[in-house]
């Protein structure tokens, strides 16, 4: 069975699975089971049992198809059922409904009309569900009643009272499981909103952030720039004053905007440990941390080097990946600190060549002697960083001496 738009890579094929044998796959079972029993027996007259054969295949088939499509729509706006099913189902439930009664079976007449009364109700909002169930179960009050009073074989309140709540059984018993599966369906939904948010939050403070460093400089830039060239032909000296600090002024602005882009006023492993495994979670992921004792004591520009290895491995977690299951294993042995990021689901692309990407990061843990790796294993993507600490801060350099 494959997935539907709804669960495809969002963690809820299993439980697709199971709504499926919940609803349509026992629906079926009990129509088979019923029907194919009354049409097995011997007492039953042949001009009822050839009809009622390939009434209930025609059942059993809407049955599959109408409820198939109900759980891979949305159910905001409700969806709309195929016509021709459903006009199949109700001819079926008339047929497997008429000769039964006719035979004076009241407890099996109304399991078909029950079934396409629920399936339909499934397609409908809450209001219009309610009158469709309350107008069937009362209708379903009248043929037994009808029939037996006429045979006169003294059941009448068995006839009218069984195939009602029959009808409000088979109701209950399809609609429960189906509100659980669209309440699943709009949890993943909001989870990944989530994860998108946390995304679209983490970019709009890194745009702040550059706008409050570049539009400062800037603009004292544009000031002192313009107040030099006023200058130029009364003061020279003055003139060339000021383009000094103009140039040192770029120099400023290109160093806080190299930190802010590195991540040098934030990035650190802790905070980013915490925040993958929020983000993971939010987006529906089961993320696992076995984070040692130590990660404390690593030099500043340690933390922030493992720090920048988190952050790129959660980012392609989320956007190159399907994944369900994500583990992050941090550790400090034989002088070396080790972070291992695993995740499944991955596609067939994960690591990144660009500036910001896997590539870039390796050649930067290279430059303090450490080593970045990565290997996709199947679905299996891990990212393994190790980072020697016996060389001290000042050798491996400070924030100020980032990647020309």
């Amino acid at each position: 069975m494959e997935d539907g738009p709804r669960d495809r890579g969002a963690g809820l094929t299993s439980f697709r699975r199971y709504t499926w044998w919940a609803v349509p796959g026992t629906t079926v079972l009990l129509l088979v089971l019923t029907y194919g029993a009354w049409i097995l027996d011997g007492d039953v007259p042949p001009w009822a049992r050839a009809p009622s054969a390939p009434a209930l295949v025609v059942e059993a088939a809407a049955t599959v198809v109408l409820l198939g499509d109900r759980l891979t729509a949305r159910p905001d706006p409700p969806a709309r059922p195929r016509r021709g099913w459903l006009l199949a189902a109700g001819c079926a439930a008339l047929v497997l409904a008429a000769l039964p009664l006719a035979r004076h079976n009241y407890g099996l007449w109304a399991i078909a009309p029950a079934v396409t009364v629920a399936i339909g109700a499934t397609y409908l909002p809450v209001p219009a569900r309610r009158l469709l169930v309350a107008g069937a179960t009362s209708g379903a009050l009248v043929p037994g009643t009808a029939v037996s009073l006429a045979a006169g074989d003294g059941e009448p309140v068995y006839a009218a009272l069984f195939p009602a709540g029959l009808v409000v059984f088979t109701v209950w018993m399809m609609l429960g499981p189906l509100w659980a599966w669209d309440v699943a369906g709009r949890l993943d939904r909001a989870r990944r909103l989530e994860a998108e948010l946390a995304v679209k939050d983490e970019r709009l403070r890194f745009a702040g952030d550059l706008h409050d460093i570049q539009g400062h400089h800037l603009q004292v830039i544009a000031l002192k720039a313009e107040l030099a060239s006023r200058l130029t032909g009364s003061d020279p000296e003055r003139a060339s004053a000021e383009m000094q600090e103009v140039r040192q002024l770029c120099a400023d602005a290109l160093r806080d905007t190299r930190a802010v882009v590195q991540g040098y006023r934030r990035t650190t492993l802790d905070d980013e440990i915490v925040n993958a495994t929020r983000v993971l979670a939010a987006a529906g992921i089961d993320a696992r941390t076995d984070q040692a004792p130590g990660a404390e004591e690593l030099p500043a520009t340690a933390r922030h080097l493992l720090g920048l290895v988190m952050r790129e491995a959660t980012t392609n977690v989320l956007r190159h990946s399907n994944a369900q299951h994500a583990e992050v294993d941090y550790r400090v042995t034989d002088g070396t600190a080790r972070l291992r990021i695993g995740n499944d689901g991955a596609e067939e692309s994960t690591a990144s060549s660009d500036g910001t990407g896997l590539t870039t990061l390796a050649e930067r843990l290279r430059a303090v002697d450490g080593e970045l790796t990565w290997d996709r294993d199947g679905d299996r993507f891990t990212v393994t960083a190790a980072l020697p600490l016996q060389r001290d801060e000042r050798q491996k350099g400070g924030p100020g001496r980032g990647r020309r």
